[in-house]
């Protein structure tokens, strides 16, 4: 079984080949392949190499499926005893990433 965990955004993900993964969103385009080269540890075959911080030359190749808006989520301050009390709504921005190859 092959894996990695990688950081992407400043977030870590483990991941495997053909793995889709929601992440917050990036600016490369759809349908164009990219390389991540922050592999914190990869683990191919039960053999397992920890980075210090990073792996060398590992890369992982993935690919930008779309760009989405996530579930609204509803933010509500609230302060006693002044009727202070204000709701507001967030969608956050996600990409969809297809994990395509992991190299070492």
């Amino acid at each position: 079984m092959t894996y990695a965990i990688i950081q992407i955004n400043g977030k870590q993900h483990k991941v495997q080949e053909n793995d889709t993964i929601v992440i917050d969103q990036l600016t490369n385009e759809p349908d164009k392949e990219f390389a991540i080269t922050d592999v914190l540890m990869v683990s191919i075959d039960d053999k397992v190499t920890i980075g210090i911080p990073t792996v060398a030359k590992a890369k992982v190749m993935a690919k930008v499926i779309d760009h989405s808006r996530g579930d609204k989520i509803r933010v509500f301050k609230y302060k006693s005893k002044s009727r202070y009390r204000k709701v507001q709504g967030h969608r956050q921005y996600q990409s969809s990433v297809l994990i395509t190859k992991i190299s070492v």
